[in-house]
């Protein structure tokens, strides 16, 4: 039996996800967020050091990093529609978004988050107005312009793989790309971003409209980036 240790509003939704598509038995072991930091409790650090979700076993297998559950899954369990020809360019296509998710699109993510977070954070009020101008400058001159570079990126590739009748990042099929990339697209589009990129809204409310994508969310409880 697979389990998954599961954070609320997390990547690990989307392994639920991929659990559902790939119509595989599981169970869930649910962690909740501290209210007040919002950080994995403790309590995950007894499955992996670093106390992050999502983690999975699989009988004696233990594996963390959302990718490589991804990878680990969908080469155990996934069918020949989740996988690609070696040297093909959907092969390198496939590489390519399964990676860029969490290695260029995210950091940039997390960075805004931190740096809008600090803007509003508690301290005391001589050291408010520098920490906010440091806060802002550093949007306005390195995070916010990555950010929106990104997000056309992403966008005119959706665009493009539309004009070529596909729903999907990879081929015409769901793949191991598409979990990888729902989950940041969702956090763009759920801080109000559908009216920028209609593209990327288009194929959020698309994946999340599946039923498989339901019945994980069902599953995995209250989850703040559902596109209404």
């Amino acid at each position: 039996m697979i389990i998954v240790h599961h954070l609320n509003n997390s990547r690990s939704q989307r392994i639920l996800w991929l659990l559902e598509e790939l119509g595989l038995d599981y169970e869930i072991k649910l962690y909740q967020r501290d209210v007040k930091t919002q950080l994995a409790p403790q309590s995950l650090r007894e499955i992996h050091p670093l106390g992050k979700a999502p983690v999975i076993t699989d009988g004696d297998i233990t594996v963390a990093e959302s990718g490589a559950i991804v990878e680990y899954l969908v080469q155990s369990y996934g069918g020949p529609g989740m996988q690609f020809s070696p040297g093909s360019q959907e092969l390198r296509d496939y590489q390519y978004w399964l990676h860029y998710a969490e290695g260029s699109l995210m950091p940039f993510m997390v960075m805004k988050l931190i740096f809008d977070t600090l803007k509003t954070a508690p301290m005391p009020f001589f050291i408010r107005p520098i920490a906010k101008g440091i806060a802002n400058e550093v949007m306005k001159a390195y995070v916010g312009p990555n950010v929106k570079l990104n997000l056309v990126f992403v966008e005119q590739y959706l665009a493009q793989q539309h004009g070529n009748q596909s729903q999907y990042f990879v081929g015409e099929a769901l793949s191991g790309a598409d979990f990888q990339m729902l989950f940041p697209l969702e956090a763009v589009v759920a801080k109000g971003a559908a009216t920028r990129y209609p593209h990327i809204t288009e194929y959020v409310q698309h994946m999340q409209q599946s039923e498989a994508y339901q019945r994980g969310l069902k599953a995995g409880g209250p989850y703040d980036y559902i596109v209404k």
